[in-house]
């Protein structure tokens, strides 16, 4: 069993990266599963391919175990944007949703509604700020209603969802749909609130692409068409031949094909590196580099646009100076990896940034001057 100092010890990737809402470096224990199943299945020997495929039934289980669920509940994904598109394609009513929420949710709402031919109706919300909050969600209600889709952690501005508050809102017989993209292994939260929870692992998990996962609560299962159903989608085992069986009455409905082996060993090693050190440890020690950029970036007089209270954020840092593009080449220039878009700049440490890479972005900043960034 490790600790968080073992987890901790694990962040090797050069000072200066600031970048995890966007992409995480693969850790040490991911990289030496990548190679170990490679080996194996090079030799093309059917017990190292049994072997190699085993990584799909534990992938399930530790991300069954992170959610406190059933891992039959749980299917591996080639992305969070597919399980999304499971949940909503699948879907029938009117189904709310924030016009600021990422494409993942937004577009793939929308291309479901255009499949439906009117079965799927988007209800789309404009929150201040584009917090969805219970207040915002709770005006948009009506009896037409039978969805609320929502991103935990609000790409932009690093704003956390109230999950349980939202259940709350819109009571336990509408799906609640939940991209935990940003807050999967980073966040200690009850997730049995929601109904479908999906993610990936490239970012926090530190495990690469293709590596997301769906899981669907039991009404989710019964209110959701397996829309998108493919071959390992039906009853029965082994490859259905002359006949076409119907969909499985478990969460495997909600997948097409076999997954990718490497991928789902990837997303296993990932999600059990953070369950062993423990999630609510990790989201402390991210909080507290959290707090020190957001003192860093008080301290030179840049406006922070990210909530402050640690209940209501994750990783994510969205900075709102007066010129961006000069802020974000600055960091550029000084060696720190941030996103910019549009008119902020994102800064998004992990639990295991370390001070260097903190002390970094404060000297860009104070190298750079502070009148240039403040807002008037």
């Amino acid at each position: 069993m490790s600790t968080i100092h073992d987890y901790l010890a694990t962040f090797d990737v050069e000072p200066g990266y600031l970048n995890w809402a966007a992409f995480g470096p693969l850790s040490p224990s991911v990289r030496e599963e990548v190679f170990a199943d490679a080996d194996l299945l090079g030799s093309g020997r059917p017990a190292s391919l049994a072997l190699v495929a085993e990584r799909v039934t534990q992938a399930r289980e530790v991300v069954a175990d992170i959610l406190q669920a059933d891992a039959e509940d749980v299917t591996v994904q080639p992305s969070s944007t597919q399980g999304l598109a499971q949940a909503l394609y699948g879907a029938r009513g009117t189904v709310i949703a924030s016009t600021a929420e990422f494409p993942s949710v937004s577009l793939t709402l929308d291309r479901a509604a255009a499949f439906s031919q009117g079965a799927v109706v988007p209800r789309w919300i404009d929150p201040a700020d584009g917090r969805v909050t219970p207040d915002a969600v709770a005006e948009a209600l009506d009896d037409d209603v039978t969805a609320l889709a929502v991103s935990h952690v609000d790409f932009r501005t690093g704003y956390r969802a109230d999950l349980a508050a939202l259940r709350e809102v819109i009571g336990p017989d509408r799906l609640l749909i939940v991209d935990a993209v940003q807050s999967f292994g980073i966040v200690d939260t009850d997730f049995r609130v929601a109904d479908v929870v999906v993610g990936h692992g490239y970012k926090w998990l530190r495990a690469a692409r293709g590596t997301g996962f769906a899981w669907f609560s039991d009404l989710a299962r019964e209110r959701l068409a397996p829309v998108l159903s493919g071959i390992t989608g039906t009853e029965g085992e082994g490859l259905a031949v002359d006949e076409r069986p119907a969909p499985a009455a478990s969460a495997r409905a909600f997948t097409t094909s076999g997954p990718d082996t490497l991928a789902a060993g990837r997303l296993a090693v990932g999600a059990r590196t953070v369950r062993d050190a423990g999630i609510a440890a990790i989201e402390e020690h991210l909080a507290g580099r959290v707090d020190a950029v957001i003192e860093i970036a008080d301290r030179h007089g840049i406006t922070v646009v990210s909530p402050r209270e640690r209940e209501r954020r994750a990783g994510i840092v969205a900075l709102a100076p007066e010129e961006p593009a000069r802020l974000a080449a600055a960091l550029a220039n000084a060696g720190v990896v941030v996103t910019a878009r549009g008119s902020a700049v994102r800064v998004a440490p992990h639990a295991g940034t370390d001070d260097e890479t903190i002390r970094m972005l404060d000297d860009a900043l104070a190298g750079f001057g502070n009148a240039t960034f403040t807002i008037a």
